[in-house]
């Protein structure tokens, strides 16, 4: 791809004439290679570049880059705008976003893209406008799932970060710029607000908001998963003070725990400490933890601290359901109290039987070992009102509300209660 480029470039400088470099990227492809396999995954990416290929000239070339990253260059034309490459890029990713047919099963994917026109790129070299389109593209991810943006001067700081990444980390441990933001999650009979999620997000003094995808394999490689968790918490139960405070009456918040903090024999000891300093209940924490640790955690530590977790009253999630072949067994001996579902089993699941029948089963399932549940990753009013209809008590996405920081949570929820006067009542079927 970056021969062509450098031959491509050369062709539109002689001319006068521009291009432009887009990258999409397959949503979720690791988790689509695991549950469908390598052959899947890979007749899906052949899928996509047939289709990206009839929303092409002829002319324009296309790249696989592997693990469901697809390049694309424009063959050089007189005139090339932010405006069309915008509408480009929307019908590119709609074509990929099609359902995709795996034998008797349909697959329903979102794609992030990102792009660059050559004009704007750093330099006028190969190397400088695909990196463009790449920043662009992480743009585009860390906004994602399905989301589009074009490089811009902006985002020129964020080429060079992960070059001193790792020293950056220590400082923004030591002046606070590891905070959370929050998303709302909702109850599904009622419309009230259920609970908040933290989730973690640094503020870069000079590359701006930094997403977990970016910065967790570092903490991860440098073992300071817990010092992030210690902030995480704090700031969650912080936030639970504020929205007393304002007597808001949000009923808990959830954090997301590592196995690194899990390990920690002395977890239980140091969240009830926390919660007593805060003069918060139990109750009103939401343990989040991923489906793949407790399906591959033997009876050891991480048992024993879910177990004390749970008889002192903070609410078990098991997040990402579906992707990590937890066993019912499993499901109980950890002490469960609710399943979050997957995003992928909730992707247009008001146009798609298959994806209904796969979630009320899981709600099925849920019921009969009375757990309660949660779906993640909502973004249309249909999908909320299907996983309404079939029994889901609770929904997450951002169709309901993207994360915000603290200080927007008031606003959002004083709009939220504002609007459940004027809507109907979205309730679940009998029978």
């Amino acid at each position: 791809m970056r021969a062509h480029l450098n031959r491509t470039l050369s062709e539109a400088r002689r001319t006068g004439q521009r291009t432009a470099c887009f990258i999409l990227q397959i949503d979720d492809y690791d988790i689509l290679s695991e549950r469908y396999g390598r052959s899947a995954t890979d007749r899906v990416t052949v899928q996509s570049l047939d289709r990206l290929a009839r929303a092409l000239r002829a002319a324009d070339q296309l790249f696989d880059l592997g693990a469901g990253r697809i390049g694309i260059f424009l063959f050089p034309i007189n005139t090339l705008e932010l405006e069309p490459l915008l509408t480009l890029a929307s019908r590119l990713q709609s074509a990929v976003e099609e359902p995709i047919t795996l034998g008797a099963t349909t697959v329903y994917i979102s794609a992030s893209l990102g792009f660059c026109p050559a004009t704007h790129a750093p330099t006028q070299t190969s190397d400088a406008l695909f990196d463009a389109a790449l920043t662009a593209l992480d743009e585009a991810r860390r906004h994602g799932p399905s989301a589009i943006r074009a490089f811009s001067r902006d985002l020129r700081a964020r080429v060079q970060m992960p070059q001193h990444i790792a020293d950056d980390l220590q400082q923004a441990f030591k002046t606070g710029q590891l905070i959370s933001w929050f998303q709302p999650q909702i109850c599904t009979n009622t419309g009230q607000i259920s609970g908040f999620e933290a989730l973690a997000r640094w503020q870069h003094p000079t590359a701006g908001l930094i997403t977990p995808a970016e910065f967790l394999p570092l903490l991860a490689a440098s073992g300071r998963m817990e010092v992030l968790g210690d902030a995480m918490l704090s700031n969650a139960l912080r936030a639970l003070q504020t929205w007393d405070n304002l007597g808001l009456d949000i009923p808990h918040v959830g954090v997301n725990f590592s196995p690194e903090e899990l390990r920690n024999p002395q977890l239980a000891d140091k969240i009830a400490w926390e919660l007593d300093r805060c003069n918060l209940p139990p109750t009103r924490l939401a343990v989040e933890i991923l489906e793949t640790v407790l399906a591959t955690s033997p009876d050891d530590v991480i048992t024993r601290n879910i177990a004390a977790l749970a008889d002192m009253g903070c609410l078990i999630d098991l997040d990402d359901f579906g992707t990590g072949h937890a066993s019912i067994s499993t499901i109980r001996r950890f002490a469960v109290g609710r399943l979050k579902i997957d995003r992928s089993f909730v992707t247009k699941i008001d146009r798609d039987p298959e994806q209904q029948r796969m979630v009320a089963a899981i709600l099925s399932m849920a019921e009969r070992l009375d757990l309660a549940t949660l779906a993640e990753g909502v973004e249309t009013a249909g999908e909320h009102a299907m996983l309404a209809q079939l029994g889901c008590g609770h929904v997450q996405g951002f169709g309901i509300g993207r994360p915000m920081p603290l200080d927007a949570t008031p606003d959002w929820i004083a709009a939220h209660r504002a609007k459940l006067a004027h809507l109907p009542r979205i309730t679940r079927a009998k029978g």
